[in-house]
């Protein structure tokens, strides 16, 4: 059966032996978050939003995740109180959270304890979209790097920040990214291809032609199929390669 087949199979019918919105709080802030659990769990799964926030969107994936034989915990960065509904709301919100590097780590440990209390194995990847990628490339580089198997990104932020660096010992890193992305360019990639390079990373960047940034986003006008699908399958392949179960 074709991927794409199984993509629309399990989007129409994904279901995880058990699933939950959840609610927690990281210094007296509520957050919320989702969890999605498989019957026979390979490992679990940490999914950071993008910069809509922890949405239907999350729960879609952490679903196809869980059907697919892993735990899956999307967290959330942005807290209750935190509006997102218009493009203003939604630059506050990354935008703190991108000057304020301490609370980014913070809120990303707060949803490593929630996944890992759950899911019955410290056996971790993680996952970012777009502000999330930006995300899971930020716990990467901190000494959470040891908490994971791997770090993957889809049409992720993937500038370093001032002061930060690669050192070379980080877990695996998948970056998939579209070949039109006008917001993440083509020379951003370069330039995290040549730092991982220097520093001695392991490093996968697969870039699919014509896609535009946010080209997963099921039912936007972003949305590619070929691209979605095929970054699906490379993601599936380093879930196998590094949860192997």
């Amino acid at each position: 059966m074709r991927l794409t087949s199984l993509l629309t199979l399990s989007l129409m019918a994904a279901a995880p032996a058990f699933a939950a919105d959840v609610s927690y709080t990281v210094g007296g802030e509520t957050f919320s978050g989702y969890w999605a659990e498989a019957s026979n769990p390979k490992g679990v799964v940490l999914i950071v939003h993008d910069w809509d926030g922890m949405t239907d969107y999350e729960r879609q994936r952490a679903d196809m995740l869980a059907e697919m034989g892993y735990n899956a915990f999307a967290l959330d960065m942005f807290g209750n109180d935190t509006p997102t509904e218009t493009m203003d709301h939604r630059v506050a919100a990354t935008g703190a959270l991108y000057k304020d590097r301490e609370r980014m780590r913070t809120l990303v440990e707060a949803g490593i304890e929630q996944a890992l209390e759950r899911s019955g194995t410290d056996e971790m990847l993680v996952t970012g979209y777009c502000f999330g990628g930006a995300v899971a490339l930020e716990m990467a580089r901190s000494d959470m790097a040891d908490k994971a198997k791997g770090f993957a990104t889809f049409h992720g932020g993937l500038s370093t920040p001032e002061g930060q660096s690669w050192s070379g010992d980080e877990p695996p890193i998948l970056v998939m990214h579209g070949g039109a992305d006008t917001s993440i360019t083509l020379q951003d990639v370069a330039t995290l291809a040549g730092e991982l390079e220097q520093a001695g990373n392991t490093y996968t960047i697969e870039i699919y032609s014509k896609a535009p940034h946010a080209f997963t986003v099921f039912g936007s006008s972003r949305y590619q199929e070929r691209a979605d699908t095929e970054s699906w399958e490379a993601f599936s392949n380093f879930l196998n390669e590094h949860l192997p179960g």
